[in-house]
């Protein structure tokens, strides 16, 4: 199972009145995170009917990969910028089966 490959989906709904500002973030995140070890695919989206939600697509070789990622500085950077500004962040670890 350490080795198996690992789907995340984050899902993050951001405060009408911060959109950009959240966008701007969520979009500073991804040049970084796609040179980081075990990052097979990481790409944002933003909802056609309300632009207030994001979801990030990721895909990494394994969780641990993951879990580091989640540790790293421009990942805790992005959680302090963000701070009060959005409603609900969800992340659904996913495990591919066909």
């Amino acid at each position: 199972m350490a080795n198996q490959q690992l789907t995340v989906v984050a899902r993050i709904l951001a405060k009408e009145e911060n959109l950009e500002l959240v966008k701007g973030e969520l979009i500073k995140l991804i040049a970084t995170t796609r040179t980081e070890e075990g990052c097979i695919d990481y790409v944002l989206h933003q909802d056609n009917e309300n632009p207030n939600l994001f979801l990030f697509y990721e895909n990494w070789s394994n969780r641990e990969l993951w879990q580091a990622h989640m540790q790293a500085s421009h990942v805790i950077d992005f959680g302090k910028a963000i701070e009060g500004a959005v409603q609900e962040v969800v992340l659904n670890e996913m495990t591919p089966i066909g």
